[in-house]
């Protein structure tokens, strides 16, 4: 049966109406209707309130004011006047939650089980949907699919699921994509993500979407490094198939916990020699920066825009199921923000898209300039006006934005 635009939009319409968004957005809902912004005592102490800054005469007078809760502590991110008018109306008309579902109280201190089942009801609340992806391939004939299945290093089957324009001219450039969800929940076979691929190939891009282990997908416990290194397997197993697959160059991407993958991933490479089968790294708000204990990251955005879509205990939940032991703190491979400039040099080109309300915007602005310190390229944007990663959460809500990120990313894979 033939699928017309129509058809899309009313699934895409019905997705949203079930809960069935990117998780971290669903945060959203949750946040945007009031909360005060908690911030670390320098002491160590408990979660207090930030207290408003005084403005200069100058500034009042203008009209200027510290952005977000620097400004106003109680600003929500419906509030804040930098958010774009269309996201705006997306979160007010289609990001209701359902009645009586609430994600799972947790604190700063809440042990490793209430944090795994925050995790596993984010995925449920993300996965819960009845769209099927076989609409978009239908929509799609130019692009075709299909799903392999390699083996990782200890054996453990990994599914990887291709996308690939239908005529092509020569050999054109792979993106290997990793999915978000924090590291711990979402899948490759989500609705979103297989539309997000499906949007890079019709740039005339070759897509592998990586079903890496994670927490709430799978059976058992499967935190850091499971899931990086399915993702390593994937790449080798593209690299050394290169010449099969018709490809020229091959480009890591991902969002929010895929970026931090991906970003992970090519310092895991480097570390490990062989790097050079990595010719560059696109990360979308990546999640590079852990939460282990009450003390809040100094960067602005931080304190700007925390309580808009996550809390510093929510983040602290991701944190504790992808490391439980907290053996990783400081390994560059799990938080690539505390990488060592000796872990940097040599990394493939990096592109970092990064949001301007997004409470971690600035762990990817300054990141990107640890790159160039360290002889990078590395190239960075804000988003003005937008939030956590809306190109794969509401792209018809913002066509704008969506269509610039993907030719952002094409471009930089058919440049590399």
């Amino acid at each position: 049966m033939h699928v017309n635009n129509e058809t899309i939009e009313k699934s895409l319409n019905a997705r949203r109406l079930n809960l069935g968004r990117r998780a971290f957005l669903r945060l959203a809902t949750f946040n945007c209707i009031g909360g005060s912004l908690p911030t670390a005592n320098p002491s160590g102490g408990s979660i207090s309130k930030m207290v408003a800054p005084k403005i200069q005469d100058c500034e009042s007078e203008f009209g200027f004011i510290l952005p977000g809760k620097l400004g106003n502590p109680k600003l929500t991110l419906l509030e804040d006047p930098r958010l774009h008018p269309a996201i705006r109306n997306e979160l007010m008309n289609n990001s209701g939650p359902k009645p009586g579902i609430f994600p799972p109280n947790v604190t700063m201190d809440s042990p490793y089980h209430e944090c795994v089942e925050l995790v596993e009801y984010m995925h449920n609340v993300l996965m819960d949907n009845d769209l099927d992806v076989s609409a978009i391939r239908e929509q799609n004939p130019q692009i075709l699919a299909s799903k392999e299945t390699i083996r990782g290093e200890d054996g453990t089957e990994i599914p990887i699921f291709i996308e690939r324009p239908k005529v092509v001219d020569g050999l054109i450039p792979c993106v290997v994509h990793i999915h978000g969800g924090g590291m711990t929940f979402s899948s490759a076979n989500s609705f979103e993500t297989v539309f997000w691929r499906t949007k890079i190939a019709q740039q005339g891009v070759f897509v592998v979407g990586v079903e890496f282990r994670s927490e709430a997908l799978n059976a058992g416990h499967h935190p850091f490094p499971n899931g990086l290194n399915d993702c390593a397997a994937a790449v080798r197993w593209v690299y050394e198939n290169k010449s099969k697959l018709g490809i020229s160059s091959l480009i890591l991407a991902g969002e929010s916990g895929g970026g931090n993958l991906a970003i992970g991933l090519g310092i895991k490479a480097n570390l490990e020699g062989w790097v050079d089968v990595i010719d560059g790294i696109y990360a979308m708000a990546p999640m590079i920066n852990g939460v282990y204990d009450q003390f809040m990251p100094a960067l602005s955005s931080w304190h700007e825009n925390m309580g808009y879509q996550g809390t510093l205990p929510f983040v602290r939940a991701m944190t504790k199921v992808y490391d439980p032991e907290s053996r990783y703190k400081n390994d560059p491979r799990t938080w690539p923000f505390c990488a060592k400039k000796s872990d940097l040099v040599g990394l493939p080109p990096h592109y970092i898209v990064n949001y301007e309300l997004d409470l971690i915007r600035d762990d990817g602005v300054v990141f990107a300039q640890r790159l160039q310190s360290a002889g990078v390229s590395a190239s960075s944007r804000i988003v003005n006006g937008a939030h956590h990663v809306p190109e794969i959460a509401m792209p018809d809500a913002i066509p704008d934005v969506t269509t610039d990120t993907i030719m952002s990313l094409s471009a930089f894979a058919k440049g590399h």
